[in-house]
């Protein structure tokens, strides 16, 4: 139950049809602490398949709709005891503002897959809308809810590393290795096709996901970036490969890597920082350990679910130490704490300072300005301002 309004809150989804991979992450990411409830669904493009993915959850037939518009109005029109409180967007990427456009205005608060939308202008408009409305809206970039990355945050952010001077982001995966998109997989398609992914496929599939990584642990803002893009698979139309190499304001500098055609990489996403004083590393792929790197002692090697961990940490874990955590449950985690957040926005009620850790969409128009600037540093193959957004 969600704890400020005494029961769990009723959701939709946008997308997430029959053989979708996100959809079902977030609809086990909803359940896993049992205060979000799913009770209404726009499933896919062609109602048939909405209405088969329906069934298969066990949904009311009456609130699985043919579109998401017909969602929108519909739910919105069933007053505030039985209509859904939020929406989550699991859709390919194009069609995130029009949804969200669409829910927002119907006064739906907003669970939305990354990146934010195809364009910056689109994510400045939600950005706007949201503004205006006073609604949540959740961007699932899930890695940030790892209670290792949160660790990592908080000794970056108390000075355990002392003044920050490098960074290294990679994401390397080899999926894509092969022009998979013509072989009818669904995935490779409409991410390499840009009128549904938009104009960035490797930088705004996975880079997004480093370049958001990279702000949350360190605080940095970007001023600069140099980018060089590539696919390396002939015949491929969008890049399935990026390098880039940053200025953060104060003089650190950066390396960002992103890449599907690494070839044997699994999800390799890879954080390091180094200060003056000491550096970290964090693998996504062993997400429950944090290594601390000194000049005049040994690596350290902090595990998840210890109670000297920070209170961040802390709150981002289930379970016990040397009990896996991963990949679901750092989307649980936001999911948890939107939630809780808009519970509390329902109950008229503040929430706990460490429910408001979770993506918002300041971060979904940060990460869209900074994919613009790797566009433009790539075309013009120079370095490009970024700098602040909004």
């Amino acid at each position: 139950m969600n704890p400020h309004i005494g029961r769990r809150l009723r959701y939709g989804m946008v997308g997430g049809g029959p053989g979708a991979f996100i959809g079902g992450v977030h609809r086990m990411a909803a359940a896993l602490d049992g205060e979000w409830e799913l009770v209404a669904g726009a499933f896919a493009s062609r109602p048939r398949r909405s209405r088969k993915q329906g069934r298969a959850l066990g949904l009311d037939a009456r609130r699985v709709y043919g579109s998401y518009r017909e969602m929108a109005e519909a739910e919105a029109a069933l007053g505030e005891d039985r209509r859904i409180d939020a929406v989550a967007i699991v859709t390919p990427n194009h069609l995130h503002h029009p949804v969200a456009r669409t829910f927002l205005d119907a006064g739906i608060h907003v669970v939305c897959d990354k990146p934010m939308t195809t364009s910056l202008a689109q994510a400045a408009d939600l950005c706007l809308t949201v503004e205006d409305s006073g609604l949540t809206f959740a961007l699932t970039h899930n890695y940030t809810g790892y209670p290792m990355v949160k660790e990592a945050r908080h000794l970056v952010r108390t000075g355990r590393l002392g003044t920050l001077r490098k960074v290294v982001a990679e994401y390397p995966q080899g999926w894509l290795s092969t022009l998979l998109e013509e072989t009818g997989h669904k995935q490779a398609r409409w991410r390499l096709d840009p009128m549904r992914a938009g104009r960035s496929s490797a930088v705004g599939d996975i880079g997004s996901h480093v370049h958001n990584l990279v702000l949350y642990v360190t605080g940095l803002e970007i001023e600069a970036v140099v980018a060089d893009l590539s696919a390396q698979v002939p015949e491929r139309c969008m890049e399935d490969d990026a390098g880039m190499l940053l200025r953060f304001a104060g003089g650190a500098a950066g390396v960002l890597l992103a890449s599907q055609v690494a070839t044997g990489e699994e999800n390799g996403l890879t954080l390091r920082v180094y200060g003056e004083k000491a550096g970290l590393e964090w693998r996504q792929e062993q997400p429950d350990r944090l290594h601390l790197l000194f000049p005049d002692a040994p690596r350290q090697t902090h595990t998840r679910g210890n109670p000297w961990l920070s209170a961040e940490a802390r709150h981002a874990t289930r379970l016990p130490p040397g009990h896996p955590e991963g990949f679901i449950e750092a989307f649980a985690n936001i999911y948890r704490s939107a939630g809780r957040v808009i519970g509390a926005s329902l109950a008229g009620a503040e929430a706990h300072p460490l429910d408001r850790d979770f993506p918002d969409h300041m971060d979904g128009v940060r990460g869209m300005h900074f994919i613009d600037c790797v566009l433009k540093s790539d075309a013009r193959r120079r370095w490009e301002d970024v700098g602040t957004y909004l």
